[in-house]
């Protein structure tokens, strides 16, 4: 079979959150993941890298971006990448806000 892309959405983080936008792709092939791109956007936080704050993708080996910075990571299982994504917004979402509301 031929690797397909099972999800391709990108949704607002509402402006009292902190403002941006969550990319999120996948691709498969016979229920393996095959290629991923998950990117949490905002220029307000950073400006470089198209304004990608932090992202995972495997596009030239499994990496992570932050802020400019990219680093292989060890892979580990994409729920797992996918999960630590997830917590890591998170965070520097509520850091963002933190120091917005001082």
């Amino acid at each position: 079979m031929a690797e397909v892309k099972i999800i391709d959405k990108s949704f607002m983080v509402s402006r009292k959150r902190g403002n941006g936008s969550i990319r999120y792709e996948v691709w498969e092939d016979q229920g393996v993941v095959t290629r991923y791109n998950l990117a949490y956007i905002n220029h307000l936080i950073f400006g470089g890298d198209s304004g990608r704050v932090i992202g995972y993708d495997n596009r030239h080996g499994h990496h992570r971006h932050c802020k400019g910075v990219v680093e292989p990571i060890e892979l580990t299982g994409f729920k797992e990448i996918e999960q630590r994504f997830a917590r890591e917004w998170a965070q520097l979402l509520e850091e963002f806000n933190a120091q917005r509301n001082r």
